[in-house]
């Protein structure tokens, strides 16, 4: 039963890690390399809003929405822009935009057990006979309801349409009027504003450092990859499978295996299947 809880929780937060990452390919077809970047710089906004700002949780989680969905429109505009459709440009430009945020906030000195979130709820609670701190169900709570919200705000809204018909066929969403660039750029404010929902669920549950900004990238393009890059069902079975894939390493060889599990997945389903268990992609045998 802990394995089967504690399995879940895992999953729940690789998921995390690949929402945002995964809706900005799947609209714009942009692999957004500085998605573990910004998910780190939104906890330390959250963070600088608690301790040199003194304002209150909620307000200052809200601030950081805004500050990171406002980085991920200015970089589309400021430098995706100019090389937009161009998948090897864009990939350096976001890995250098990341890598670039990560060492600054290391220079910085942002590192250290006082560079902390505090948890949402506090306390503890058993489940099955496993006790769980309340902080983790926040983070299986919040993965649903960003899994739920994103799927009924693609569905249902003008923006989130625009998203899917560009997703569909960018030539089409143009002949009837949809401005990729713009939907483009909204992706990329969602995506990374949803990093900052991830953070503020997840940090809390250890100390911030700027290197799990690298940690991040790897999960994300684990799950992505595995589960399908623009698929939301396959991005939850890719946590579902590494998740649980590293805790029963963790278990039998010891929890400095685990990083093997995402990296062994990675190219086993690129050499079996490289769109992922749910990518709509076509295999190298159907485009021949």
């Amino acid at each position: 039963m802990s394995l089967l809880i504690y399995g879940l929780i895992t999953s729940v937060t690789l998921a995390l890690y690949a929402v945002g990452f995964s809706l900005v390919y799947g609209v714009s077809g942009i692999a957004n390399f500085a998605h573990g970047a910004i998910y780190i710089l939104s906890g330390y906004f959250i963070w600088m809003g608690l301790n040199l700002l003194h304002l209150p949780y909620w307000l200052s989680f809200s601030l950081s929405i805004f500050l990171t969905a406002f980085l991920g429109f200015s970089l589309y505009w400021i430098l995706l822009y100019r090389v937009r459709g161009i998948p090897l440009a864009e990939l350096v430009t976001t890995f250098a935009t990341g890598v670039a945020i990560l060492e600054f906030m290391t220079w910085a000195g942002f590192s250290g057990i006082r560079f902390s979130l505090p948890p949402i709820l506090n306390g503890s609670v058993e489940i099955f006979g496993v006790f769980l701190d309340l902080q983790r169900l926040v983070v299986l709570a919040s993965g649903v309801v960003l899994v739920v919200g994103l799927y009924l705000f693609v569905h249902h809204t003008k923006v989130g349409l625009a998203f899917r018909a560009l997703a569909q066929s960018e030539r089409t969403a143009l002949s009837i009027g949809i401005e990729s660039d713009w939907v483009g750029s909204l992706s990329m404010a969602l995506g990374s504003a949803i990093s900052a929902v991830a953070a503020v669920a997840v940090l809390p549950l250890g100390i911030m450092e700027p290197t799990i900004g690298y940690e991040v990238l790897i999960y994300a393009l684990a799950v992505a990859i595995v589960g399908g890059l623009e698929s939301t069902p396959g991005m939850v079975i890719g946590g579902l499978l590494i998740g649980y894939g590293q805790l029963i390493t963790a278990k039998l060889f010891g929890p400095k295996w685990m990083i093997i599990v995402p990296l062994s997945m990675i190219v086993l389903v690129l050499g079996i299947k490289p769109s992922g268990i749910f990518g709509k992609s076509k295999e190298l045998e159907e485009r021949v």
